[in-house]
Parts: structure tokens; sequence; C-alpha cells
């Protein structure tokens, strides 16, 4: 029976049709952000992009980094977008190779001679890959060119037959870390550490991941106390949202993220890889966690840290190990650093080591020191800089050991030893300014 002259059949339409509507709108919200994902994404050549919607949604929040987090969207596509490099090939008749000192899964190294200056280079000659890769490699080398102990890249050939490219960089009559890391004395491994330091910070600040840190690729030639990063193959810029493939670094190196799947991982990557060198050097366990695969390795580092902490940073990011991984990390309680300390090594290791150590080995990727915030801690910031002076102080030289004993016993002190070191950091900071105001718009 009608009471207010409405058709009873037509009440029931409104509500399915507002449903209708509704799917309508989540459907084309999702298409929008698959769209998104899918435009981010396109820049990476390994990375499955179906996939990495699926774990998105799944996922929920993405993670980004700290700091320098906008780097490359404020900055021009010409500047990261390696793909449209156009290389400027040099001439590899100007190069002869002396001896082979190194190889890796992409390339052979050689020392070499430039003919026409008569001075010393290093060669790498690349092994075939793809020439995205390789641009990549390339533009990040140019971009960096002139920072703060980076390697620096000479020149760029190819042999005329093969098409075999090659990169010339500069020469750095380096010690075999295996031989050098165990002679360094504390001021030594704090001295390097900065340094390293001054050169992530530099690339992290333009929005470069170097994704390969390790003893290897760290360059000191002890007797000049210069220490340079080498080998960018692995470096990639970073763009808040991407998701990256989690097969870069070397397995003693590689980062809980990358371990348990987590692909928008960040700068902070390579802080870890920082800490197991550190832990490496100061503990004389080289390498500090030594698994004999990757899932051997999580293992690894939770008889370390802890699982507790490990089931914390999962759920944060709302991830899940494989039933068969899970199974072989088990259950462990953290271990306290102290338990690392003996006889051999106790020379080398403080409080404030211990606690350097702890901020940059954790499992959270965002709870881990950034390379800037790491140099203005204790442990570096109030003991190095003098160190940096290269031995000059109130106008005299000092051979480097005597030096030392003289800063610690009269010169400097605490405020003095602060204040070089923020002279140095407005330094670096004067650095990061001219070379990004050359790219931001």
């Amino acid at each position: 029976m009608k009471k207010d002259g409405r058709n009873p059949a037509v009440a029931p339409l409104f509500p399915r049709f507002l449903l209708v509507c509704a799917l309508i709108a989540l459907r084309a919200t999702v298409a929008h952000d698959s769209i998104q994902r899918t435009t981010i994404l396109s820049n990476n050549e390994e990375t499955d992009t179906v996939n990495i919607i699926e774990i998105s949604n799944r996922r929920g929040s993405m993670s980004k980094a700290r700091v320098y987090t906008d780097v490359n969207v404020l900055r021009p596509k010409e500047y990261w977008d390696y793909e449209s490099l156009t290389v400027q090939w040099g001439d590899q008749d100007d190069y002869e190779v002396v001896r082979k000192v190194g190889r890796g899964k992409y390339s052979e190294v050689f020392e070499g001679i430039n003919v026409n200056s008569n001075e010393r280079c290093v060669i790498k000659i690349l092994k075939p890959v793809k020439k995205k890769k390789i641009k990549r490699e390339i533009k990040i080398l140019q971009n960096l060119c002139g920072g703060p102990n980076v390697v620096k890249l000479l020149d760029i050939v190819r042999d005329q037959h093969s098409k075999t490219p090659s990169l010339i960089f500069e020469y750095v009559n380096s010690t075999d870390f295996k031989v050098l890391y165990p002679t360094l004395t504390d001021y030594d491994i704090r001295y390097y550490i900065y340094e390293l330091l001054k050169a992530l910070d530099y690339c992290h600040s333009q929005g470069i991941m170097h994704r390969d840190v390790k003893p290897h690729n760290v360059m000191i030639d002890h007797e000049l106390r210069k220490l340079r990063l080498i080998d960018w193959g692995l470096a990639e810029f970073y763009h808040p949202g991407k998701e990256y493939n989690v097969r870069v670094a070397s397995r003693y190196f590689k980062g809980p993220e990358l371990l348990v799947d987590l692909q928008d991982y960040d700068y902070s990557l390579d802080m870890w890889s920082l800490g197991c060198m550190f832990a490496g050097m100061i503990f004389r366990k080289e390498p500090f966690f030594y698994g004999h695969d990757n899932h051997d390795q999580l293992v690894k580092i939770a008889k370390v840290l802890g699982t507790d902490e490990l089931n914390a940073y999962l759920n944060k990011y709302h991830l899940e190990l494989d039933p068969q991984l899970d199974a072989l990390v088990g259950r462990h309680s953290r271990k306290p650093w102290s338990k690392f300390i003996n006889s051999d090594n106790q020379h080398l290791v403080s409080p404030e080591a211990l606690d350097f150590l702890d901020k940059l080995l954790r499992y959270d990727h965002q709870d881990r020191l950034t390379a800037r915030e790491a140099m203005v801690i204790p442990f570096l910031a109030c003991q190095l800089d003098y160190i940096c002076l290269c031995g000059l102080i109130d106008g005299q030289t000092y051979p480097i050991q005597s030096f030392l004993k003289h800063v610690e016993s009269r010169a400097m002190g605490r405020e003095g030893v602060h204040k070089m070191h923020v002279l140095e950091m407005q330094s670096l900071s004067s650095i990061q300014t001219q070379n990004s105001s050359t790219w931001i718009l």
C-alpha cells in the first residue's frame, strides 16, 4: 500500500546505485595508484612492476629516506635520467695496461698508464652488460666528480672492434685491507671511517646510494692517508616511493632490508654496510657477519641483534619471513657488544666506539645514523678533526704519532677540536651547495 506516492520497487535501487558508484570510484583510485607506481618505476631495469604493485598494496604505507628525500625530485630530469646519456668517448690508444690488479662480477681492473702524460691510472674494462647499467655508472660518476673521497673518473674509452667500454680512473696506491686493517690503530680507524663518511654524505646529498660499501671498495693509501670510495657499478639514484632490486651489495654487508625483501630502501643501506665494516675493524673479525648464503646471513645477524627486534622490524613494515627462513632464524636474545671484546681487540674498543656501532647496526633502517649525523657524534667529532689538519697546529708540523700525543696533552682540547670540526662541516656543505646549485631549478 502506498503512503507517500513513491514506487516501493524504486527504493532498493538507490542504495544499490550508491554501491555501484563506490565500486567504480574505488577501482579508479586503485588504477590511478597503479599508474603512478608504474611511472615511478619505469627507470628501474631490474624490477618487476606488477609484483611491486602487489607488494605495495599488501604493505600499505611506504618507507622514505629521513634525509635528502627529494633531491632528485627537485632536480631536472637530465640529472638522473641516465638512459638518455650520450657518452663522449675518449681515445683508447691514450692508455696502456701495466698489470692486472683485480676482477669482479662485472669488470676486470688493471693498473695502467696514460702514454701522453706518463701518469698512472686504473683501467676498468667492463664485461658484457646492459647498456643502461653502464650509462648509470658513468652518469653517477660524472655527477659526483670532485666530491670528497669519491674516486675520480678521468676518461671513458672503448675498443673500436669489440666495442668493449673501459672506464679510466685516478690511481690510488692502496694496501690490501686484509693486510692493512690488522695494523690500524684506534686513531687510524676513526680517521678512515670519518673520511668514508665524507664520501657517503656527499653522494647521499646528491641523491645517490652506493649500494656496495665494503672493504674491497674502499681504497686506502696509508702512507698518504688518502681514502677513495670506488666501484659505483651498483649505485643508483634515490627516488622516494620507488622500489629497488634487493640483489645488491655483497652478502656480508647486506642490510636486513635486503634479506627480508623490503624494496623501498634508501641511503641508510650504506650505513648498515659501513657499520659492518666498522665492526670488523674494531673487533678484528672480518667479516663480522659471516653468512654462507643470504638466509644464513640473516641468521648470523639475528644471533647478534636478537629475534625480538627482528620481529618488531618485520611488523612495523608489514613484512613476513618465508616459513623456511623463519624456521632457520629461530629464536635468539640480543647479544651485548661487549661479548666481542677480547685481548686482541680491547685497545680498539671504547664505550664511544660501541655507542657508534650500536647506532649503525640497527634492523630498522630509519633508526640508523645518517652519514651527517655520524660525523658529529662524540666518537668521531671530538677526536678526529686534528688528524684532518694533517699534523699542522700552532704553526708547527709533527710526525703523526707525536702529533696525536701533542693534541691529547695540551693543544686544542675538546673546544678547539669542535671548532675545527664545525669549519670542516661548513666546507663540506659549501661543496654540496655548489654542486646542487648547478641542478636545482
